[in-house]
């Protein structure tokens, strides 16, 4: 594996905040972001990011490679949480279990705009409908999460705890995250098929504010993820050691999925680091609110903690190597 990827990728600005923002935290810095502004940010990036992926696949059609990919896609979001809870049932019971594969079945959007970042750093070319497969992919896990508690769940759980097929949809479909991306990419689509010159009014917000509005966001989220590292310490070796083997085993599977689908270098490592990826806003809302028995410690602070900076500075290009040797060009 090359060393430049690496170095590139963690010397590239928002991973640099990132890291400003951790250190601040292990150094007891008073730098504080005022709360309401990570939650405003988190809503542009989806926006921004939807109403791109909209454009892109209008532009690009559905081709042979679409709908295969995003079939893929949910595929993998139904089959990883299911993975990880048997793996998961061997320490913990099954509400933790389920809670925590529901959050590694399911997608961080950050990672995938860091991996996006990556890509154009790299000079490598991806394409827009990469953004439907990140909207479908996480809602699944939290549906199959749910299923899992209400069907393995001990028959005594109280009745106020039960939960309906419709309450479980409705969190896992219409939850805020999924419905703004979703409504982003409608209207990005329509915006380019009949209303072109909307592109251009809205390119300086969605454009030209990105790059700097990711950087600003992953500053909070280093020092929300430096905040989290204590409870670490509760989580255990057994779940610690879970938080980075588990995405390496799903990009490992992520990658020859993408090779099967023929998916080029730029699409095969987005496809990988959205299997490889874990939520730690979408599932840990719906588990908190469905699942109290679950300890919210547990997969929040190894997501956030763990597995989300771990792929953000090495993951990325580790994964970005994997798909350089298991999908050599000659084979596309």
């Amino acid at each position: 594996m090359e060393i430049n990827p690496i170095l590139q990728n963690v010397l590239a600005p928002p991973v640099l905040f990132f890291l400003i923002g951790a250190i601040s935290v292990l150094f007891k810095s008073d730098l504080e972001i005022p709360a309401p502004l990570p939650k405003l940010f988190s809503l542009y990036l989806l926006l921004a990011i939807g109403f791109k992926g909209g454009i892109e696949i209008q532009k690009s059609g559905f081709t042979n490679q679409v709908l295969p990919t995003l079939s893929a896609a949910i595929l993998m979001s139904l089959l990883i949480p299911l993975i990880g809870f048997l793996i998961l049932r061997f320490k913990f019971d099954v509400f933790n279990s389920a809670a925590i594969a529901a959050a590694y079945g399911s997608i961080s959007a950050v990672t995938f705009i860091s991996a996006e970042s990556f890509l154009e750093s790299q000079k490598i070319a991806f394409d827009g409908f990469m953004v439907g497969a990140l909207a479908l992919m996480e809602s699944p896990a939290i549906i199959v999460g749910l299923l899992l508690v209400k069907f393995a769940a001990p028959k005594n759980r109280p009745k106020s705890r039960k939960m309906h097929l419709s309450a479980i949809l409705h969190e896992s479909l219409l939850n805020g995250s999924v419905y703004l991306l979703l409504s982003s990419l409608i209207v990005g689509f329509l915006t380019a098929s009949s209303n072109p010159s909307g592109i251009e009014k809205m390119e300086p917000f969605t454009g030209q504010l990105f790059y700097g509005a990711e950087c600003f966001f992953l500053l909070d989220m280093g020092i929300v993820a430096a905040q989290r590292l204590p409870r670490l310490k509760n989580a255990g070796s057994f779940l610690i050691g879970f938080a980075i083997f588990m995405p390496l085993f799903n990009a490992f599977i992520g990658v020859f999925v993408a090779r099967f689908l023929s998916l080029g270098p730029g699409n095969a490592l987005l496809f990988v680091v959205l299997c490889a990826s874990a939520s730690y806003l979408a599932v840990p809302a719906a588990m908190r609110m469905t699942v109290p028995e679950a300890k919210s410690s547990y997969y929040i602070s190894t997501t956030l903690g763990l597995t989300f900076p771990f792929n953000i500075v090495l993951g990325i290009p580790i994964y970005m190597s994997l798909v350089n040797t298991i999908i050599p060009l000659s084979s596309l």
